[in-house]
């Protein structure tokens, strides 16, 4: 079951309401996308760990109707 863009950032607010999200569709087939998230909940965390939140952000869509996400996060620098 495919997932669409809008609700990958969705899920993503929800668990990181002050996250700047910019989610993209690789592929056209709602399985295969790109997401940006720059969040100062990331502040002081390593880059898995702030993986780890976004993940868990999309509770188990991972295992079931994502089929792969590129992720690219950060703290804001300013």
């Amino acid at each position: 079951m495919a997932m669409n863009a809008s609700d990958i950032e969705r899920l993503i607010k929800e668990a990181l309401p002050d996250a700047i999200v910019e989610i993209r569709d690789l592929a056209g087939d709602g399985d295969h996308y790109a997401a940006t998230v720059v969040s100062p909940s990331f502040k002081g965390k390593n880059r898995v760990q702030q993986h780890q939140m976004v993940y868990k952000a999309l509770k188990g869509s991972m295992d079931s109707d994502l089929h792969a996400l590129a992720l690219q996060t950060s703290a804001p620098t300013t």
